[in-house]
C-alpha cells in the first residue's frame, strides 16, 4: 500500500477546515483511489483517474487553482494528477465528478478541488462499462 501526504491549502468545498490528507493506493483495488483525511479518521473518499473515465477530458484550472497548486499554468511537464471523486447513492447508480476533479501537483503535493465554472461535465457522471474489471476476492 502506498500513501502519499496532500496538502489542501483551502480545504475542500465543505470541508474547508480540512486540510491534510493522504492519498492511499492499494494494488489489490487499482485504479481505485482513496483520499483520507489525516484530522477526521471517518472522512475519506474514493476517487479515479478522470482519463479512465473519459480520455479527453479537458482540465480546466482558475488563476485561484493555478497558486493553491503552486504553478502559474498548466504545461506538459507539470506533474499533476486529475481524480474524479465517486458516489454511491443508496438508490441510484455509482457516479463520478467531473465537473469539480481533483486536481494534484505531484512534485509539491499540493491539491485542490477544482469547480468548472462551465457546464460542460456533470458532477454525477454514470459509470458504465468502461471501467476496468475488477481482480478477484482473495
Amino acid at each position: 500500500m502506498a500513501r502519499v501526504a496532500l496538502t489542501f491549502p483551502h480545504g475542500l468545498p465543505g470541508f474547508e477546515q480540512e486540510r491534510n490528507f493522504s492519498l492511499v493506493e492499494e494494488a489489490s483495488r487499482a485504479p481505485l483511489l482513496t483520499i483520507e483525511s489525516e484530522t477526521t479518521p471517518d472522512l475519506r473518499f474514493h476517487a479515479l483517474p478522470v482519463t479512465l473515465l473519459d480520455p479527453a477530458y479537458e482540465l480546466q484550472l482558475s488563476h485561484e487553482d493555478l497558486a493553491a497548486l503552486g504553478i502559474e499554468q498548466v504545461s506538459g511537464g507539470d506533474q499533476l494528477l486529475c481524480l474524479a471523486i465517486l458516489a454511491a447513492p443508496e438508490n441510484g447508480p455509482l457516479s463520478a465528478n467531473l465537473l469539480a476533479p481533483v486536481v494534484i501537483n505531484c512534485t509539491e503535493r499540493l491539491a485542490v478541488q477544482a469547480v468548472r465554472v462551465d457546464q460542460r461535465y456533470s458532477h454525477c457522471h454514470r459509470l458504465g462499462d468502461s471501467l476496468p474489471e475488477p481482480a478477484p476476492c482473495s
